[in-house]
């Protein structure tokens, strides 16, 4: 009874933390477009500001004795922190040289990049019914896509770097947790400034830090206020990002981003009526049924488990 009473109360956890990282994820798309739209703030700066945000976020829990930071040597974090830096910049460049619907198109790929990963170096076993949910997926992320998919060799390159480098990251939010013991407040308490810094020596590369566009440039207060907002959202979308990996895996987290990648589409026609055409309905019907499928499988593979476990003497 009291296993059951821990499950149930788990799983309330783990809902608890996905609504929070949809309502929070959706909430940044909108924010971070009308900052784009109408104050023309540069992207890679106004990520570099998420992550400052989010560690003083965390200071002050710290501070409120919400969570005990743990003593972690830098040099067991840096590929992590570098990590961070590789994905957001090499995904701004595969932005930049190719079209939406490739963007998007790569970004789907991450998924059986992360299950290859895991199973070559992790050593980790996926089911065959598992693996086999990623065809609706990749065939709904096509459907969404194919009229806007135009490939181009900078383009692919910037695309695959940026395919390896976010499923790297991803993977290693979840191994460093478990390798350091440590929770997702802890391991981001070091990770957020040491990614700060890190990004703050590549943004220059990309964008200029002082005039109109620049991170110290002459923002208005409402520009200032509107970004200082969006980084205590993205506080949110960041520390769920790691909470859901720690707690269930990358995985299951790149699932819960294609369900979120739907929503939007939905909302943006129900809420905004933006155009929705045939091939992207039933694309977004198959990225759903891969999604109801891979959790069914995987709530019966848990199940599965805890079976076994019971009936060993």
């Amino acid at each position: 009874m009291a296993g059951t009473l821990f499950n149930l109360s788990s799983n309330r956890r783990i809902v608890a933390g996905l609504l929070v990282n949809l309502l929070s994820s959706i909430c940044i798309v909108f924010i971070n477009k009308w900052i784009y739209v109408h104050y023309g703030f540069p992207n890679m700066t106004l990520t570099l500001v998420h992550f400052v945000v989010t560690w003083l976020g965390l200071y002050i829990c710290n501070k409120m004795d919400i969570f005990s930071p743990k003593s972690l040597p830098i040099r067991r974090i840096v590929w992590l922190a570098l990590s961070f830096c590789g994905f957001v910049a090499f995904t701004n460049l595969s932005l930049q040289n190719n079209s939406i619907g490739t963007y998007q198109l790569a970004k789907a790929m991450t998924t059986p990049v992360i299950i290859l990963i895991q199973t070559t170096y992790y050593k980790k076993t996926f089911s065959t019914k598992i693996k086999l949910t990623l065809v609706p997926i990749t065939l709904g992320v096509i459907l969404n896509s194919y009229f806007d998919v135009r490939f181009n060799l900078l383009g692919m390159v910037f695309a695959t770097l940026g395919v390896l480098v976010t499923s790297l990251y991803q993977v290693w939010v979840g191994a460093k947790q478990h390798e350091l013991q440590v929770n997702s407040m802890q391991l981001l308490y070091y990770q957020a400034p040491l990614s700060s810094g890190f990004l703050l020596c590549v943004v220059p590369v990309f964008e200029p830090l002082t005039g109109d566009g620049g991170i110290f440039g002459p923002w208005s207060l409402p520009a200032l206020m509107t970004v200082l907002f969006s980084g205590v959202v993205a506080f949110l979308v960041n520390l769920s990002i790691y909470w859901i990996i720690g707690n269930t895996s990358a995985v299951t987290y790149n699932m819960f981003g294609h369900f979120k990648f739907c929503i939007t589409l939905i909302g943006g026609y129900l809420l905004f009526h933006d155009p929705l055409s045939l091939n992207q309905a039933l694309g977004i019907l198959c990225t759903l049924a891969g999604i109801l499928s891979y959790t069914h499988f995987k709530l019966n593979e848990q199940e599965e488990g805890k079976s076994r476990l019971a009936q060993r003497p």
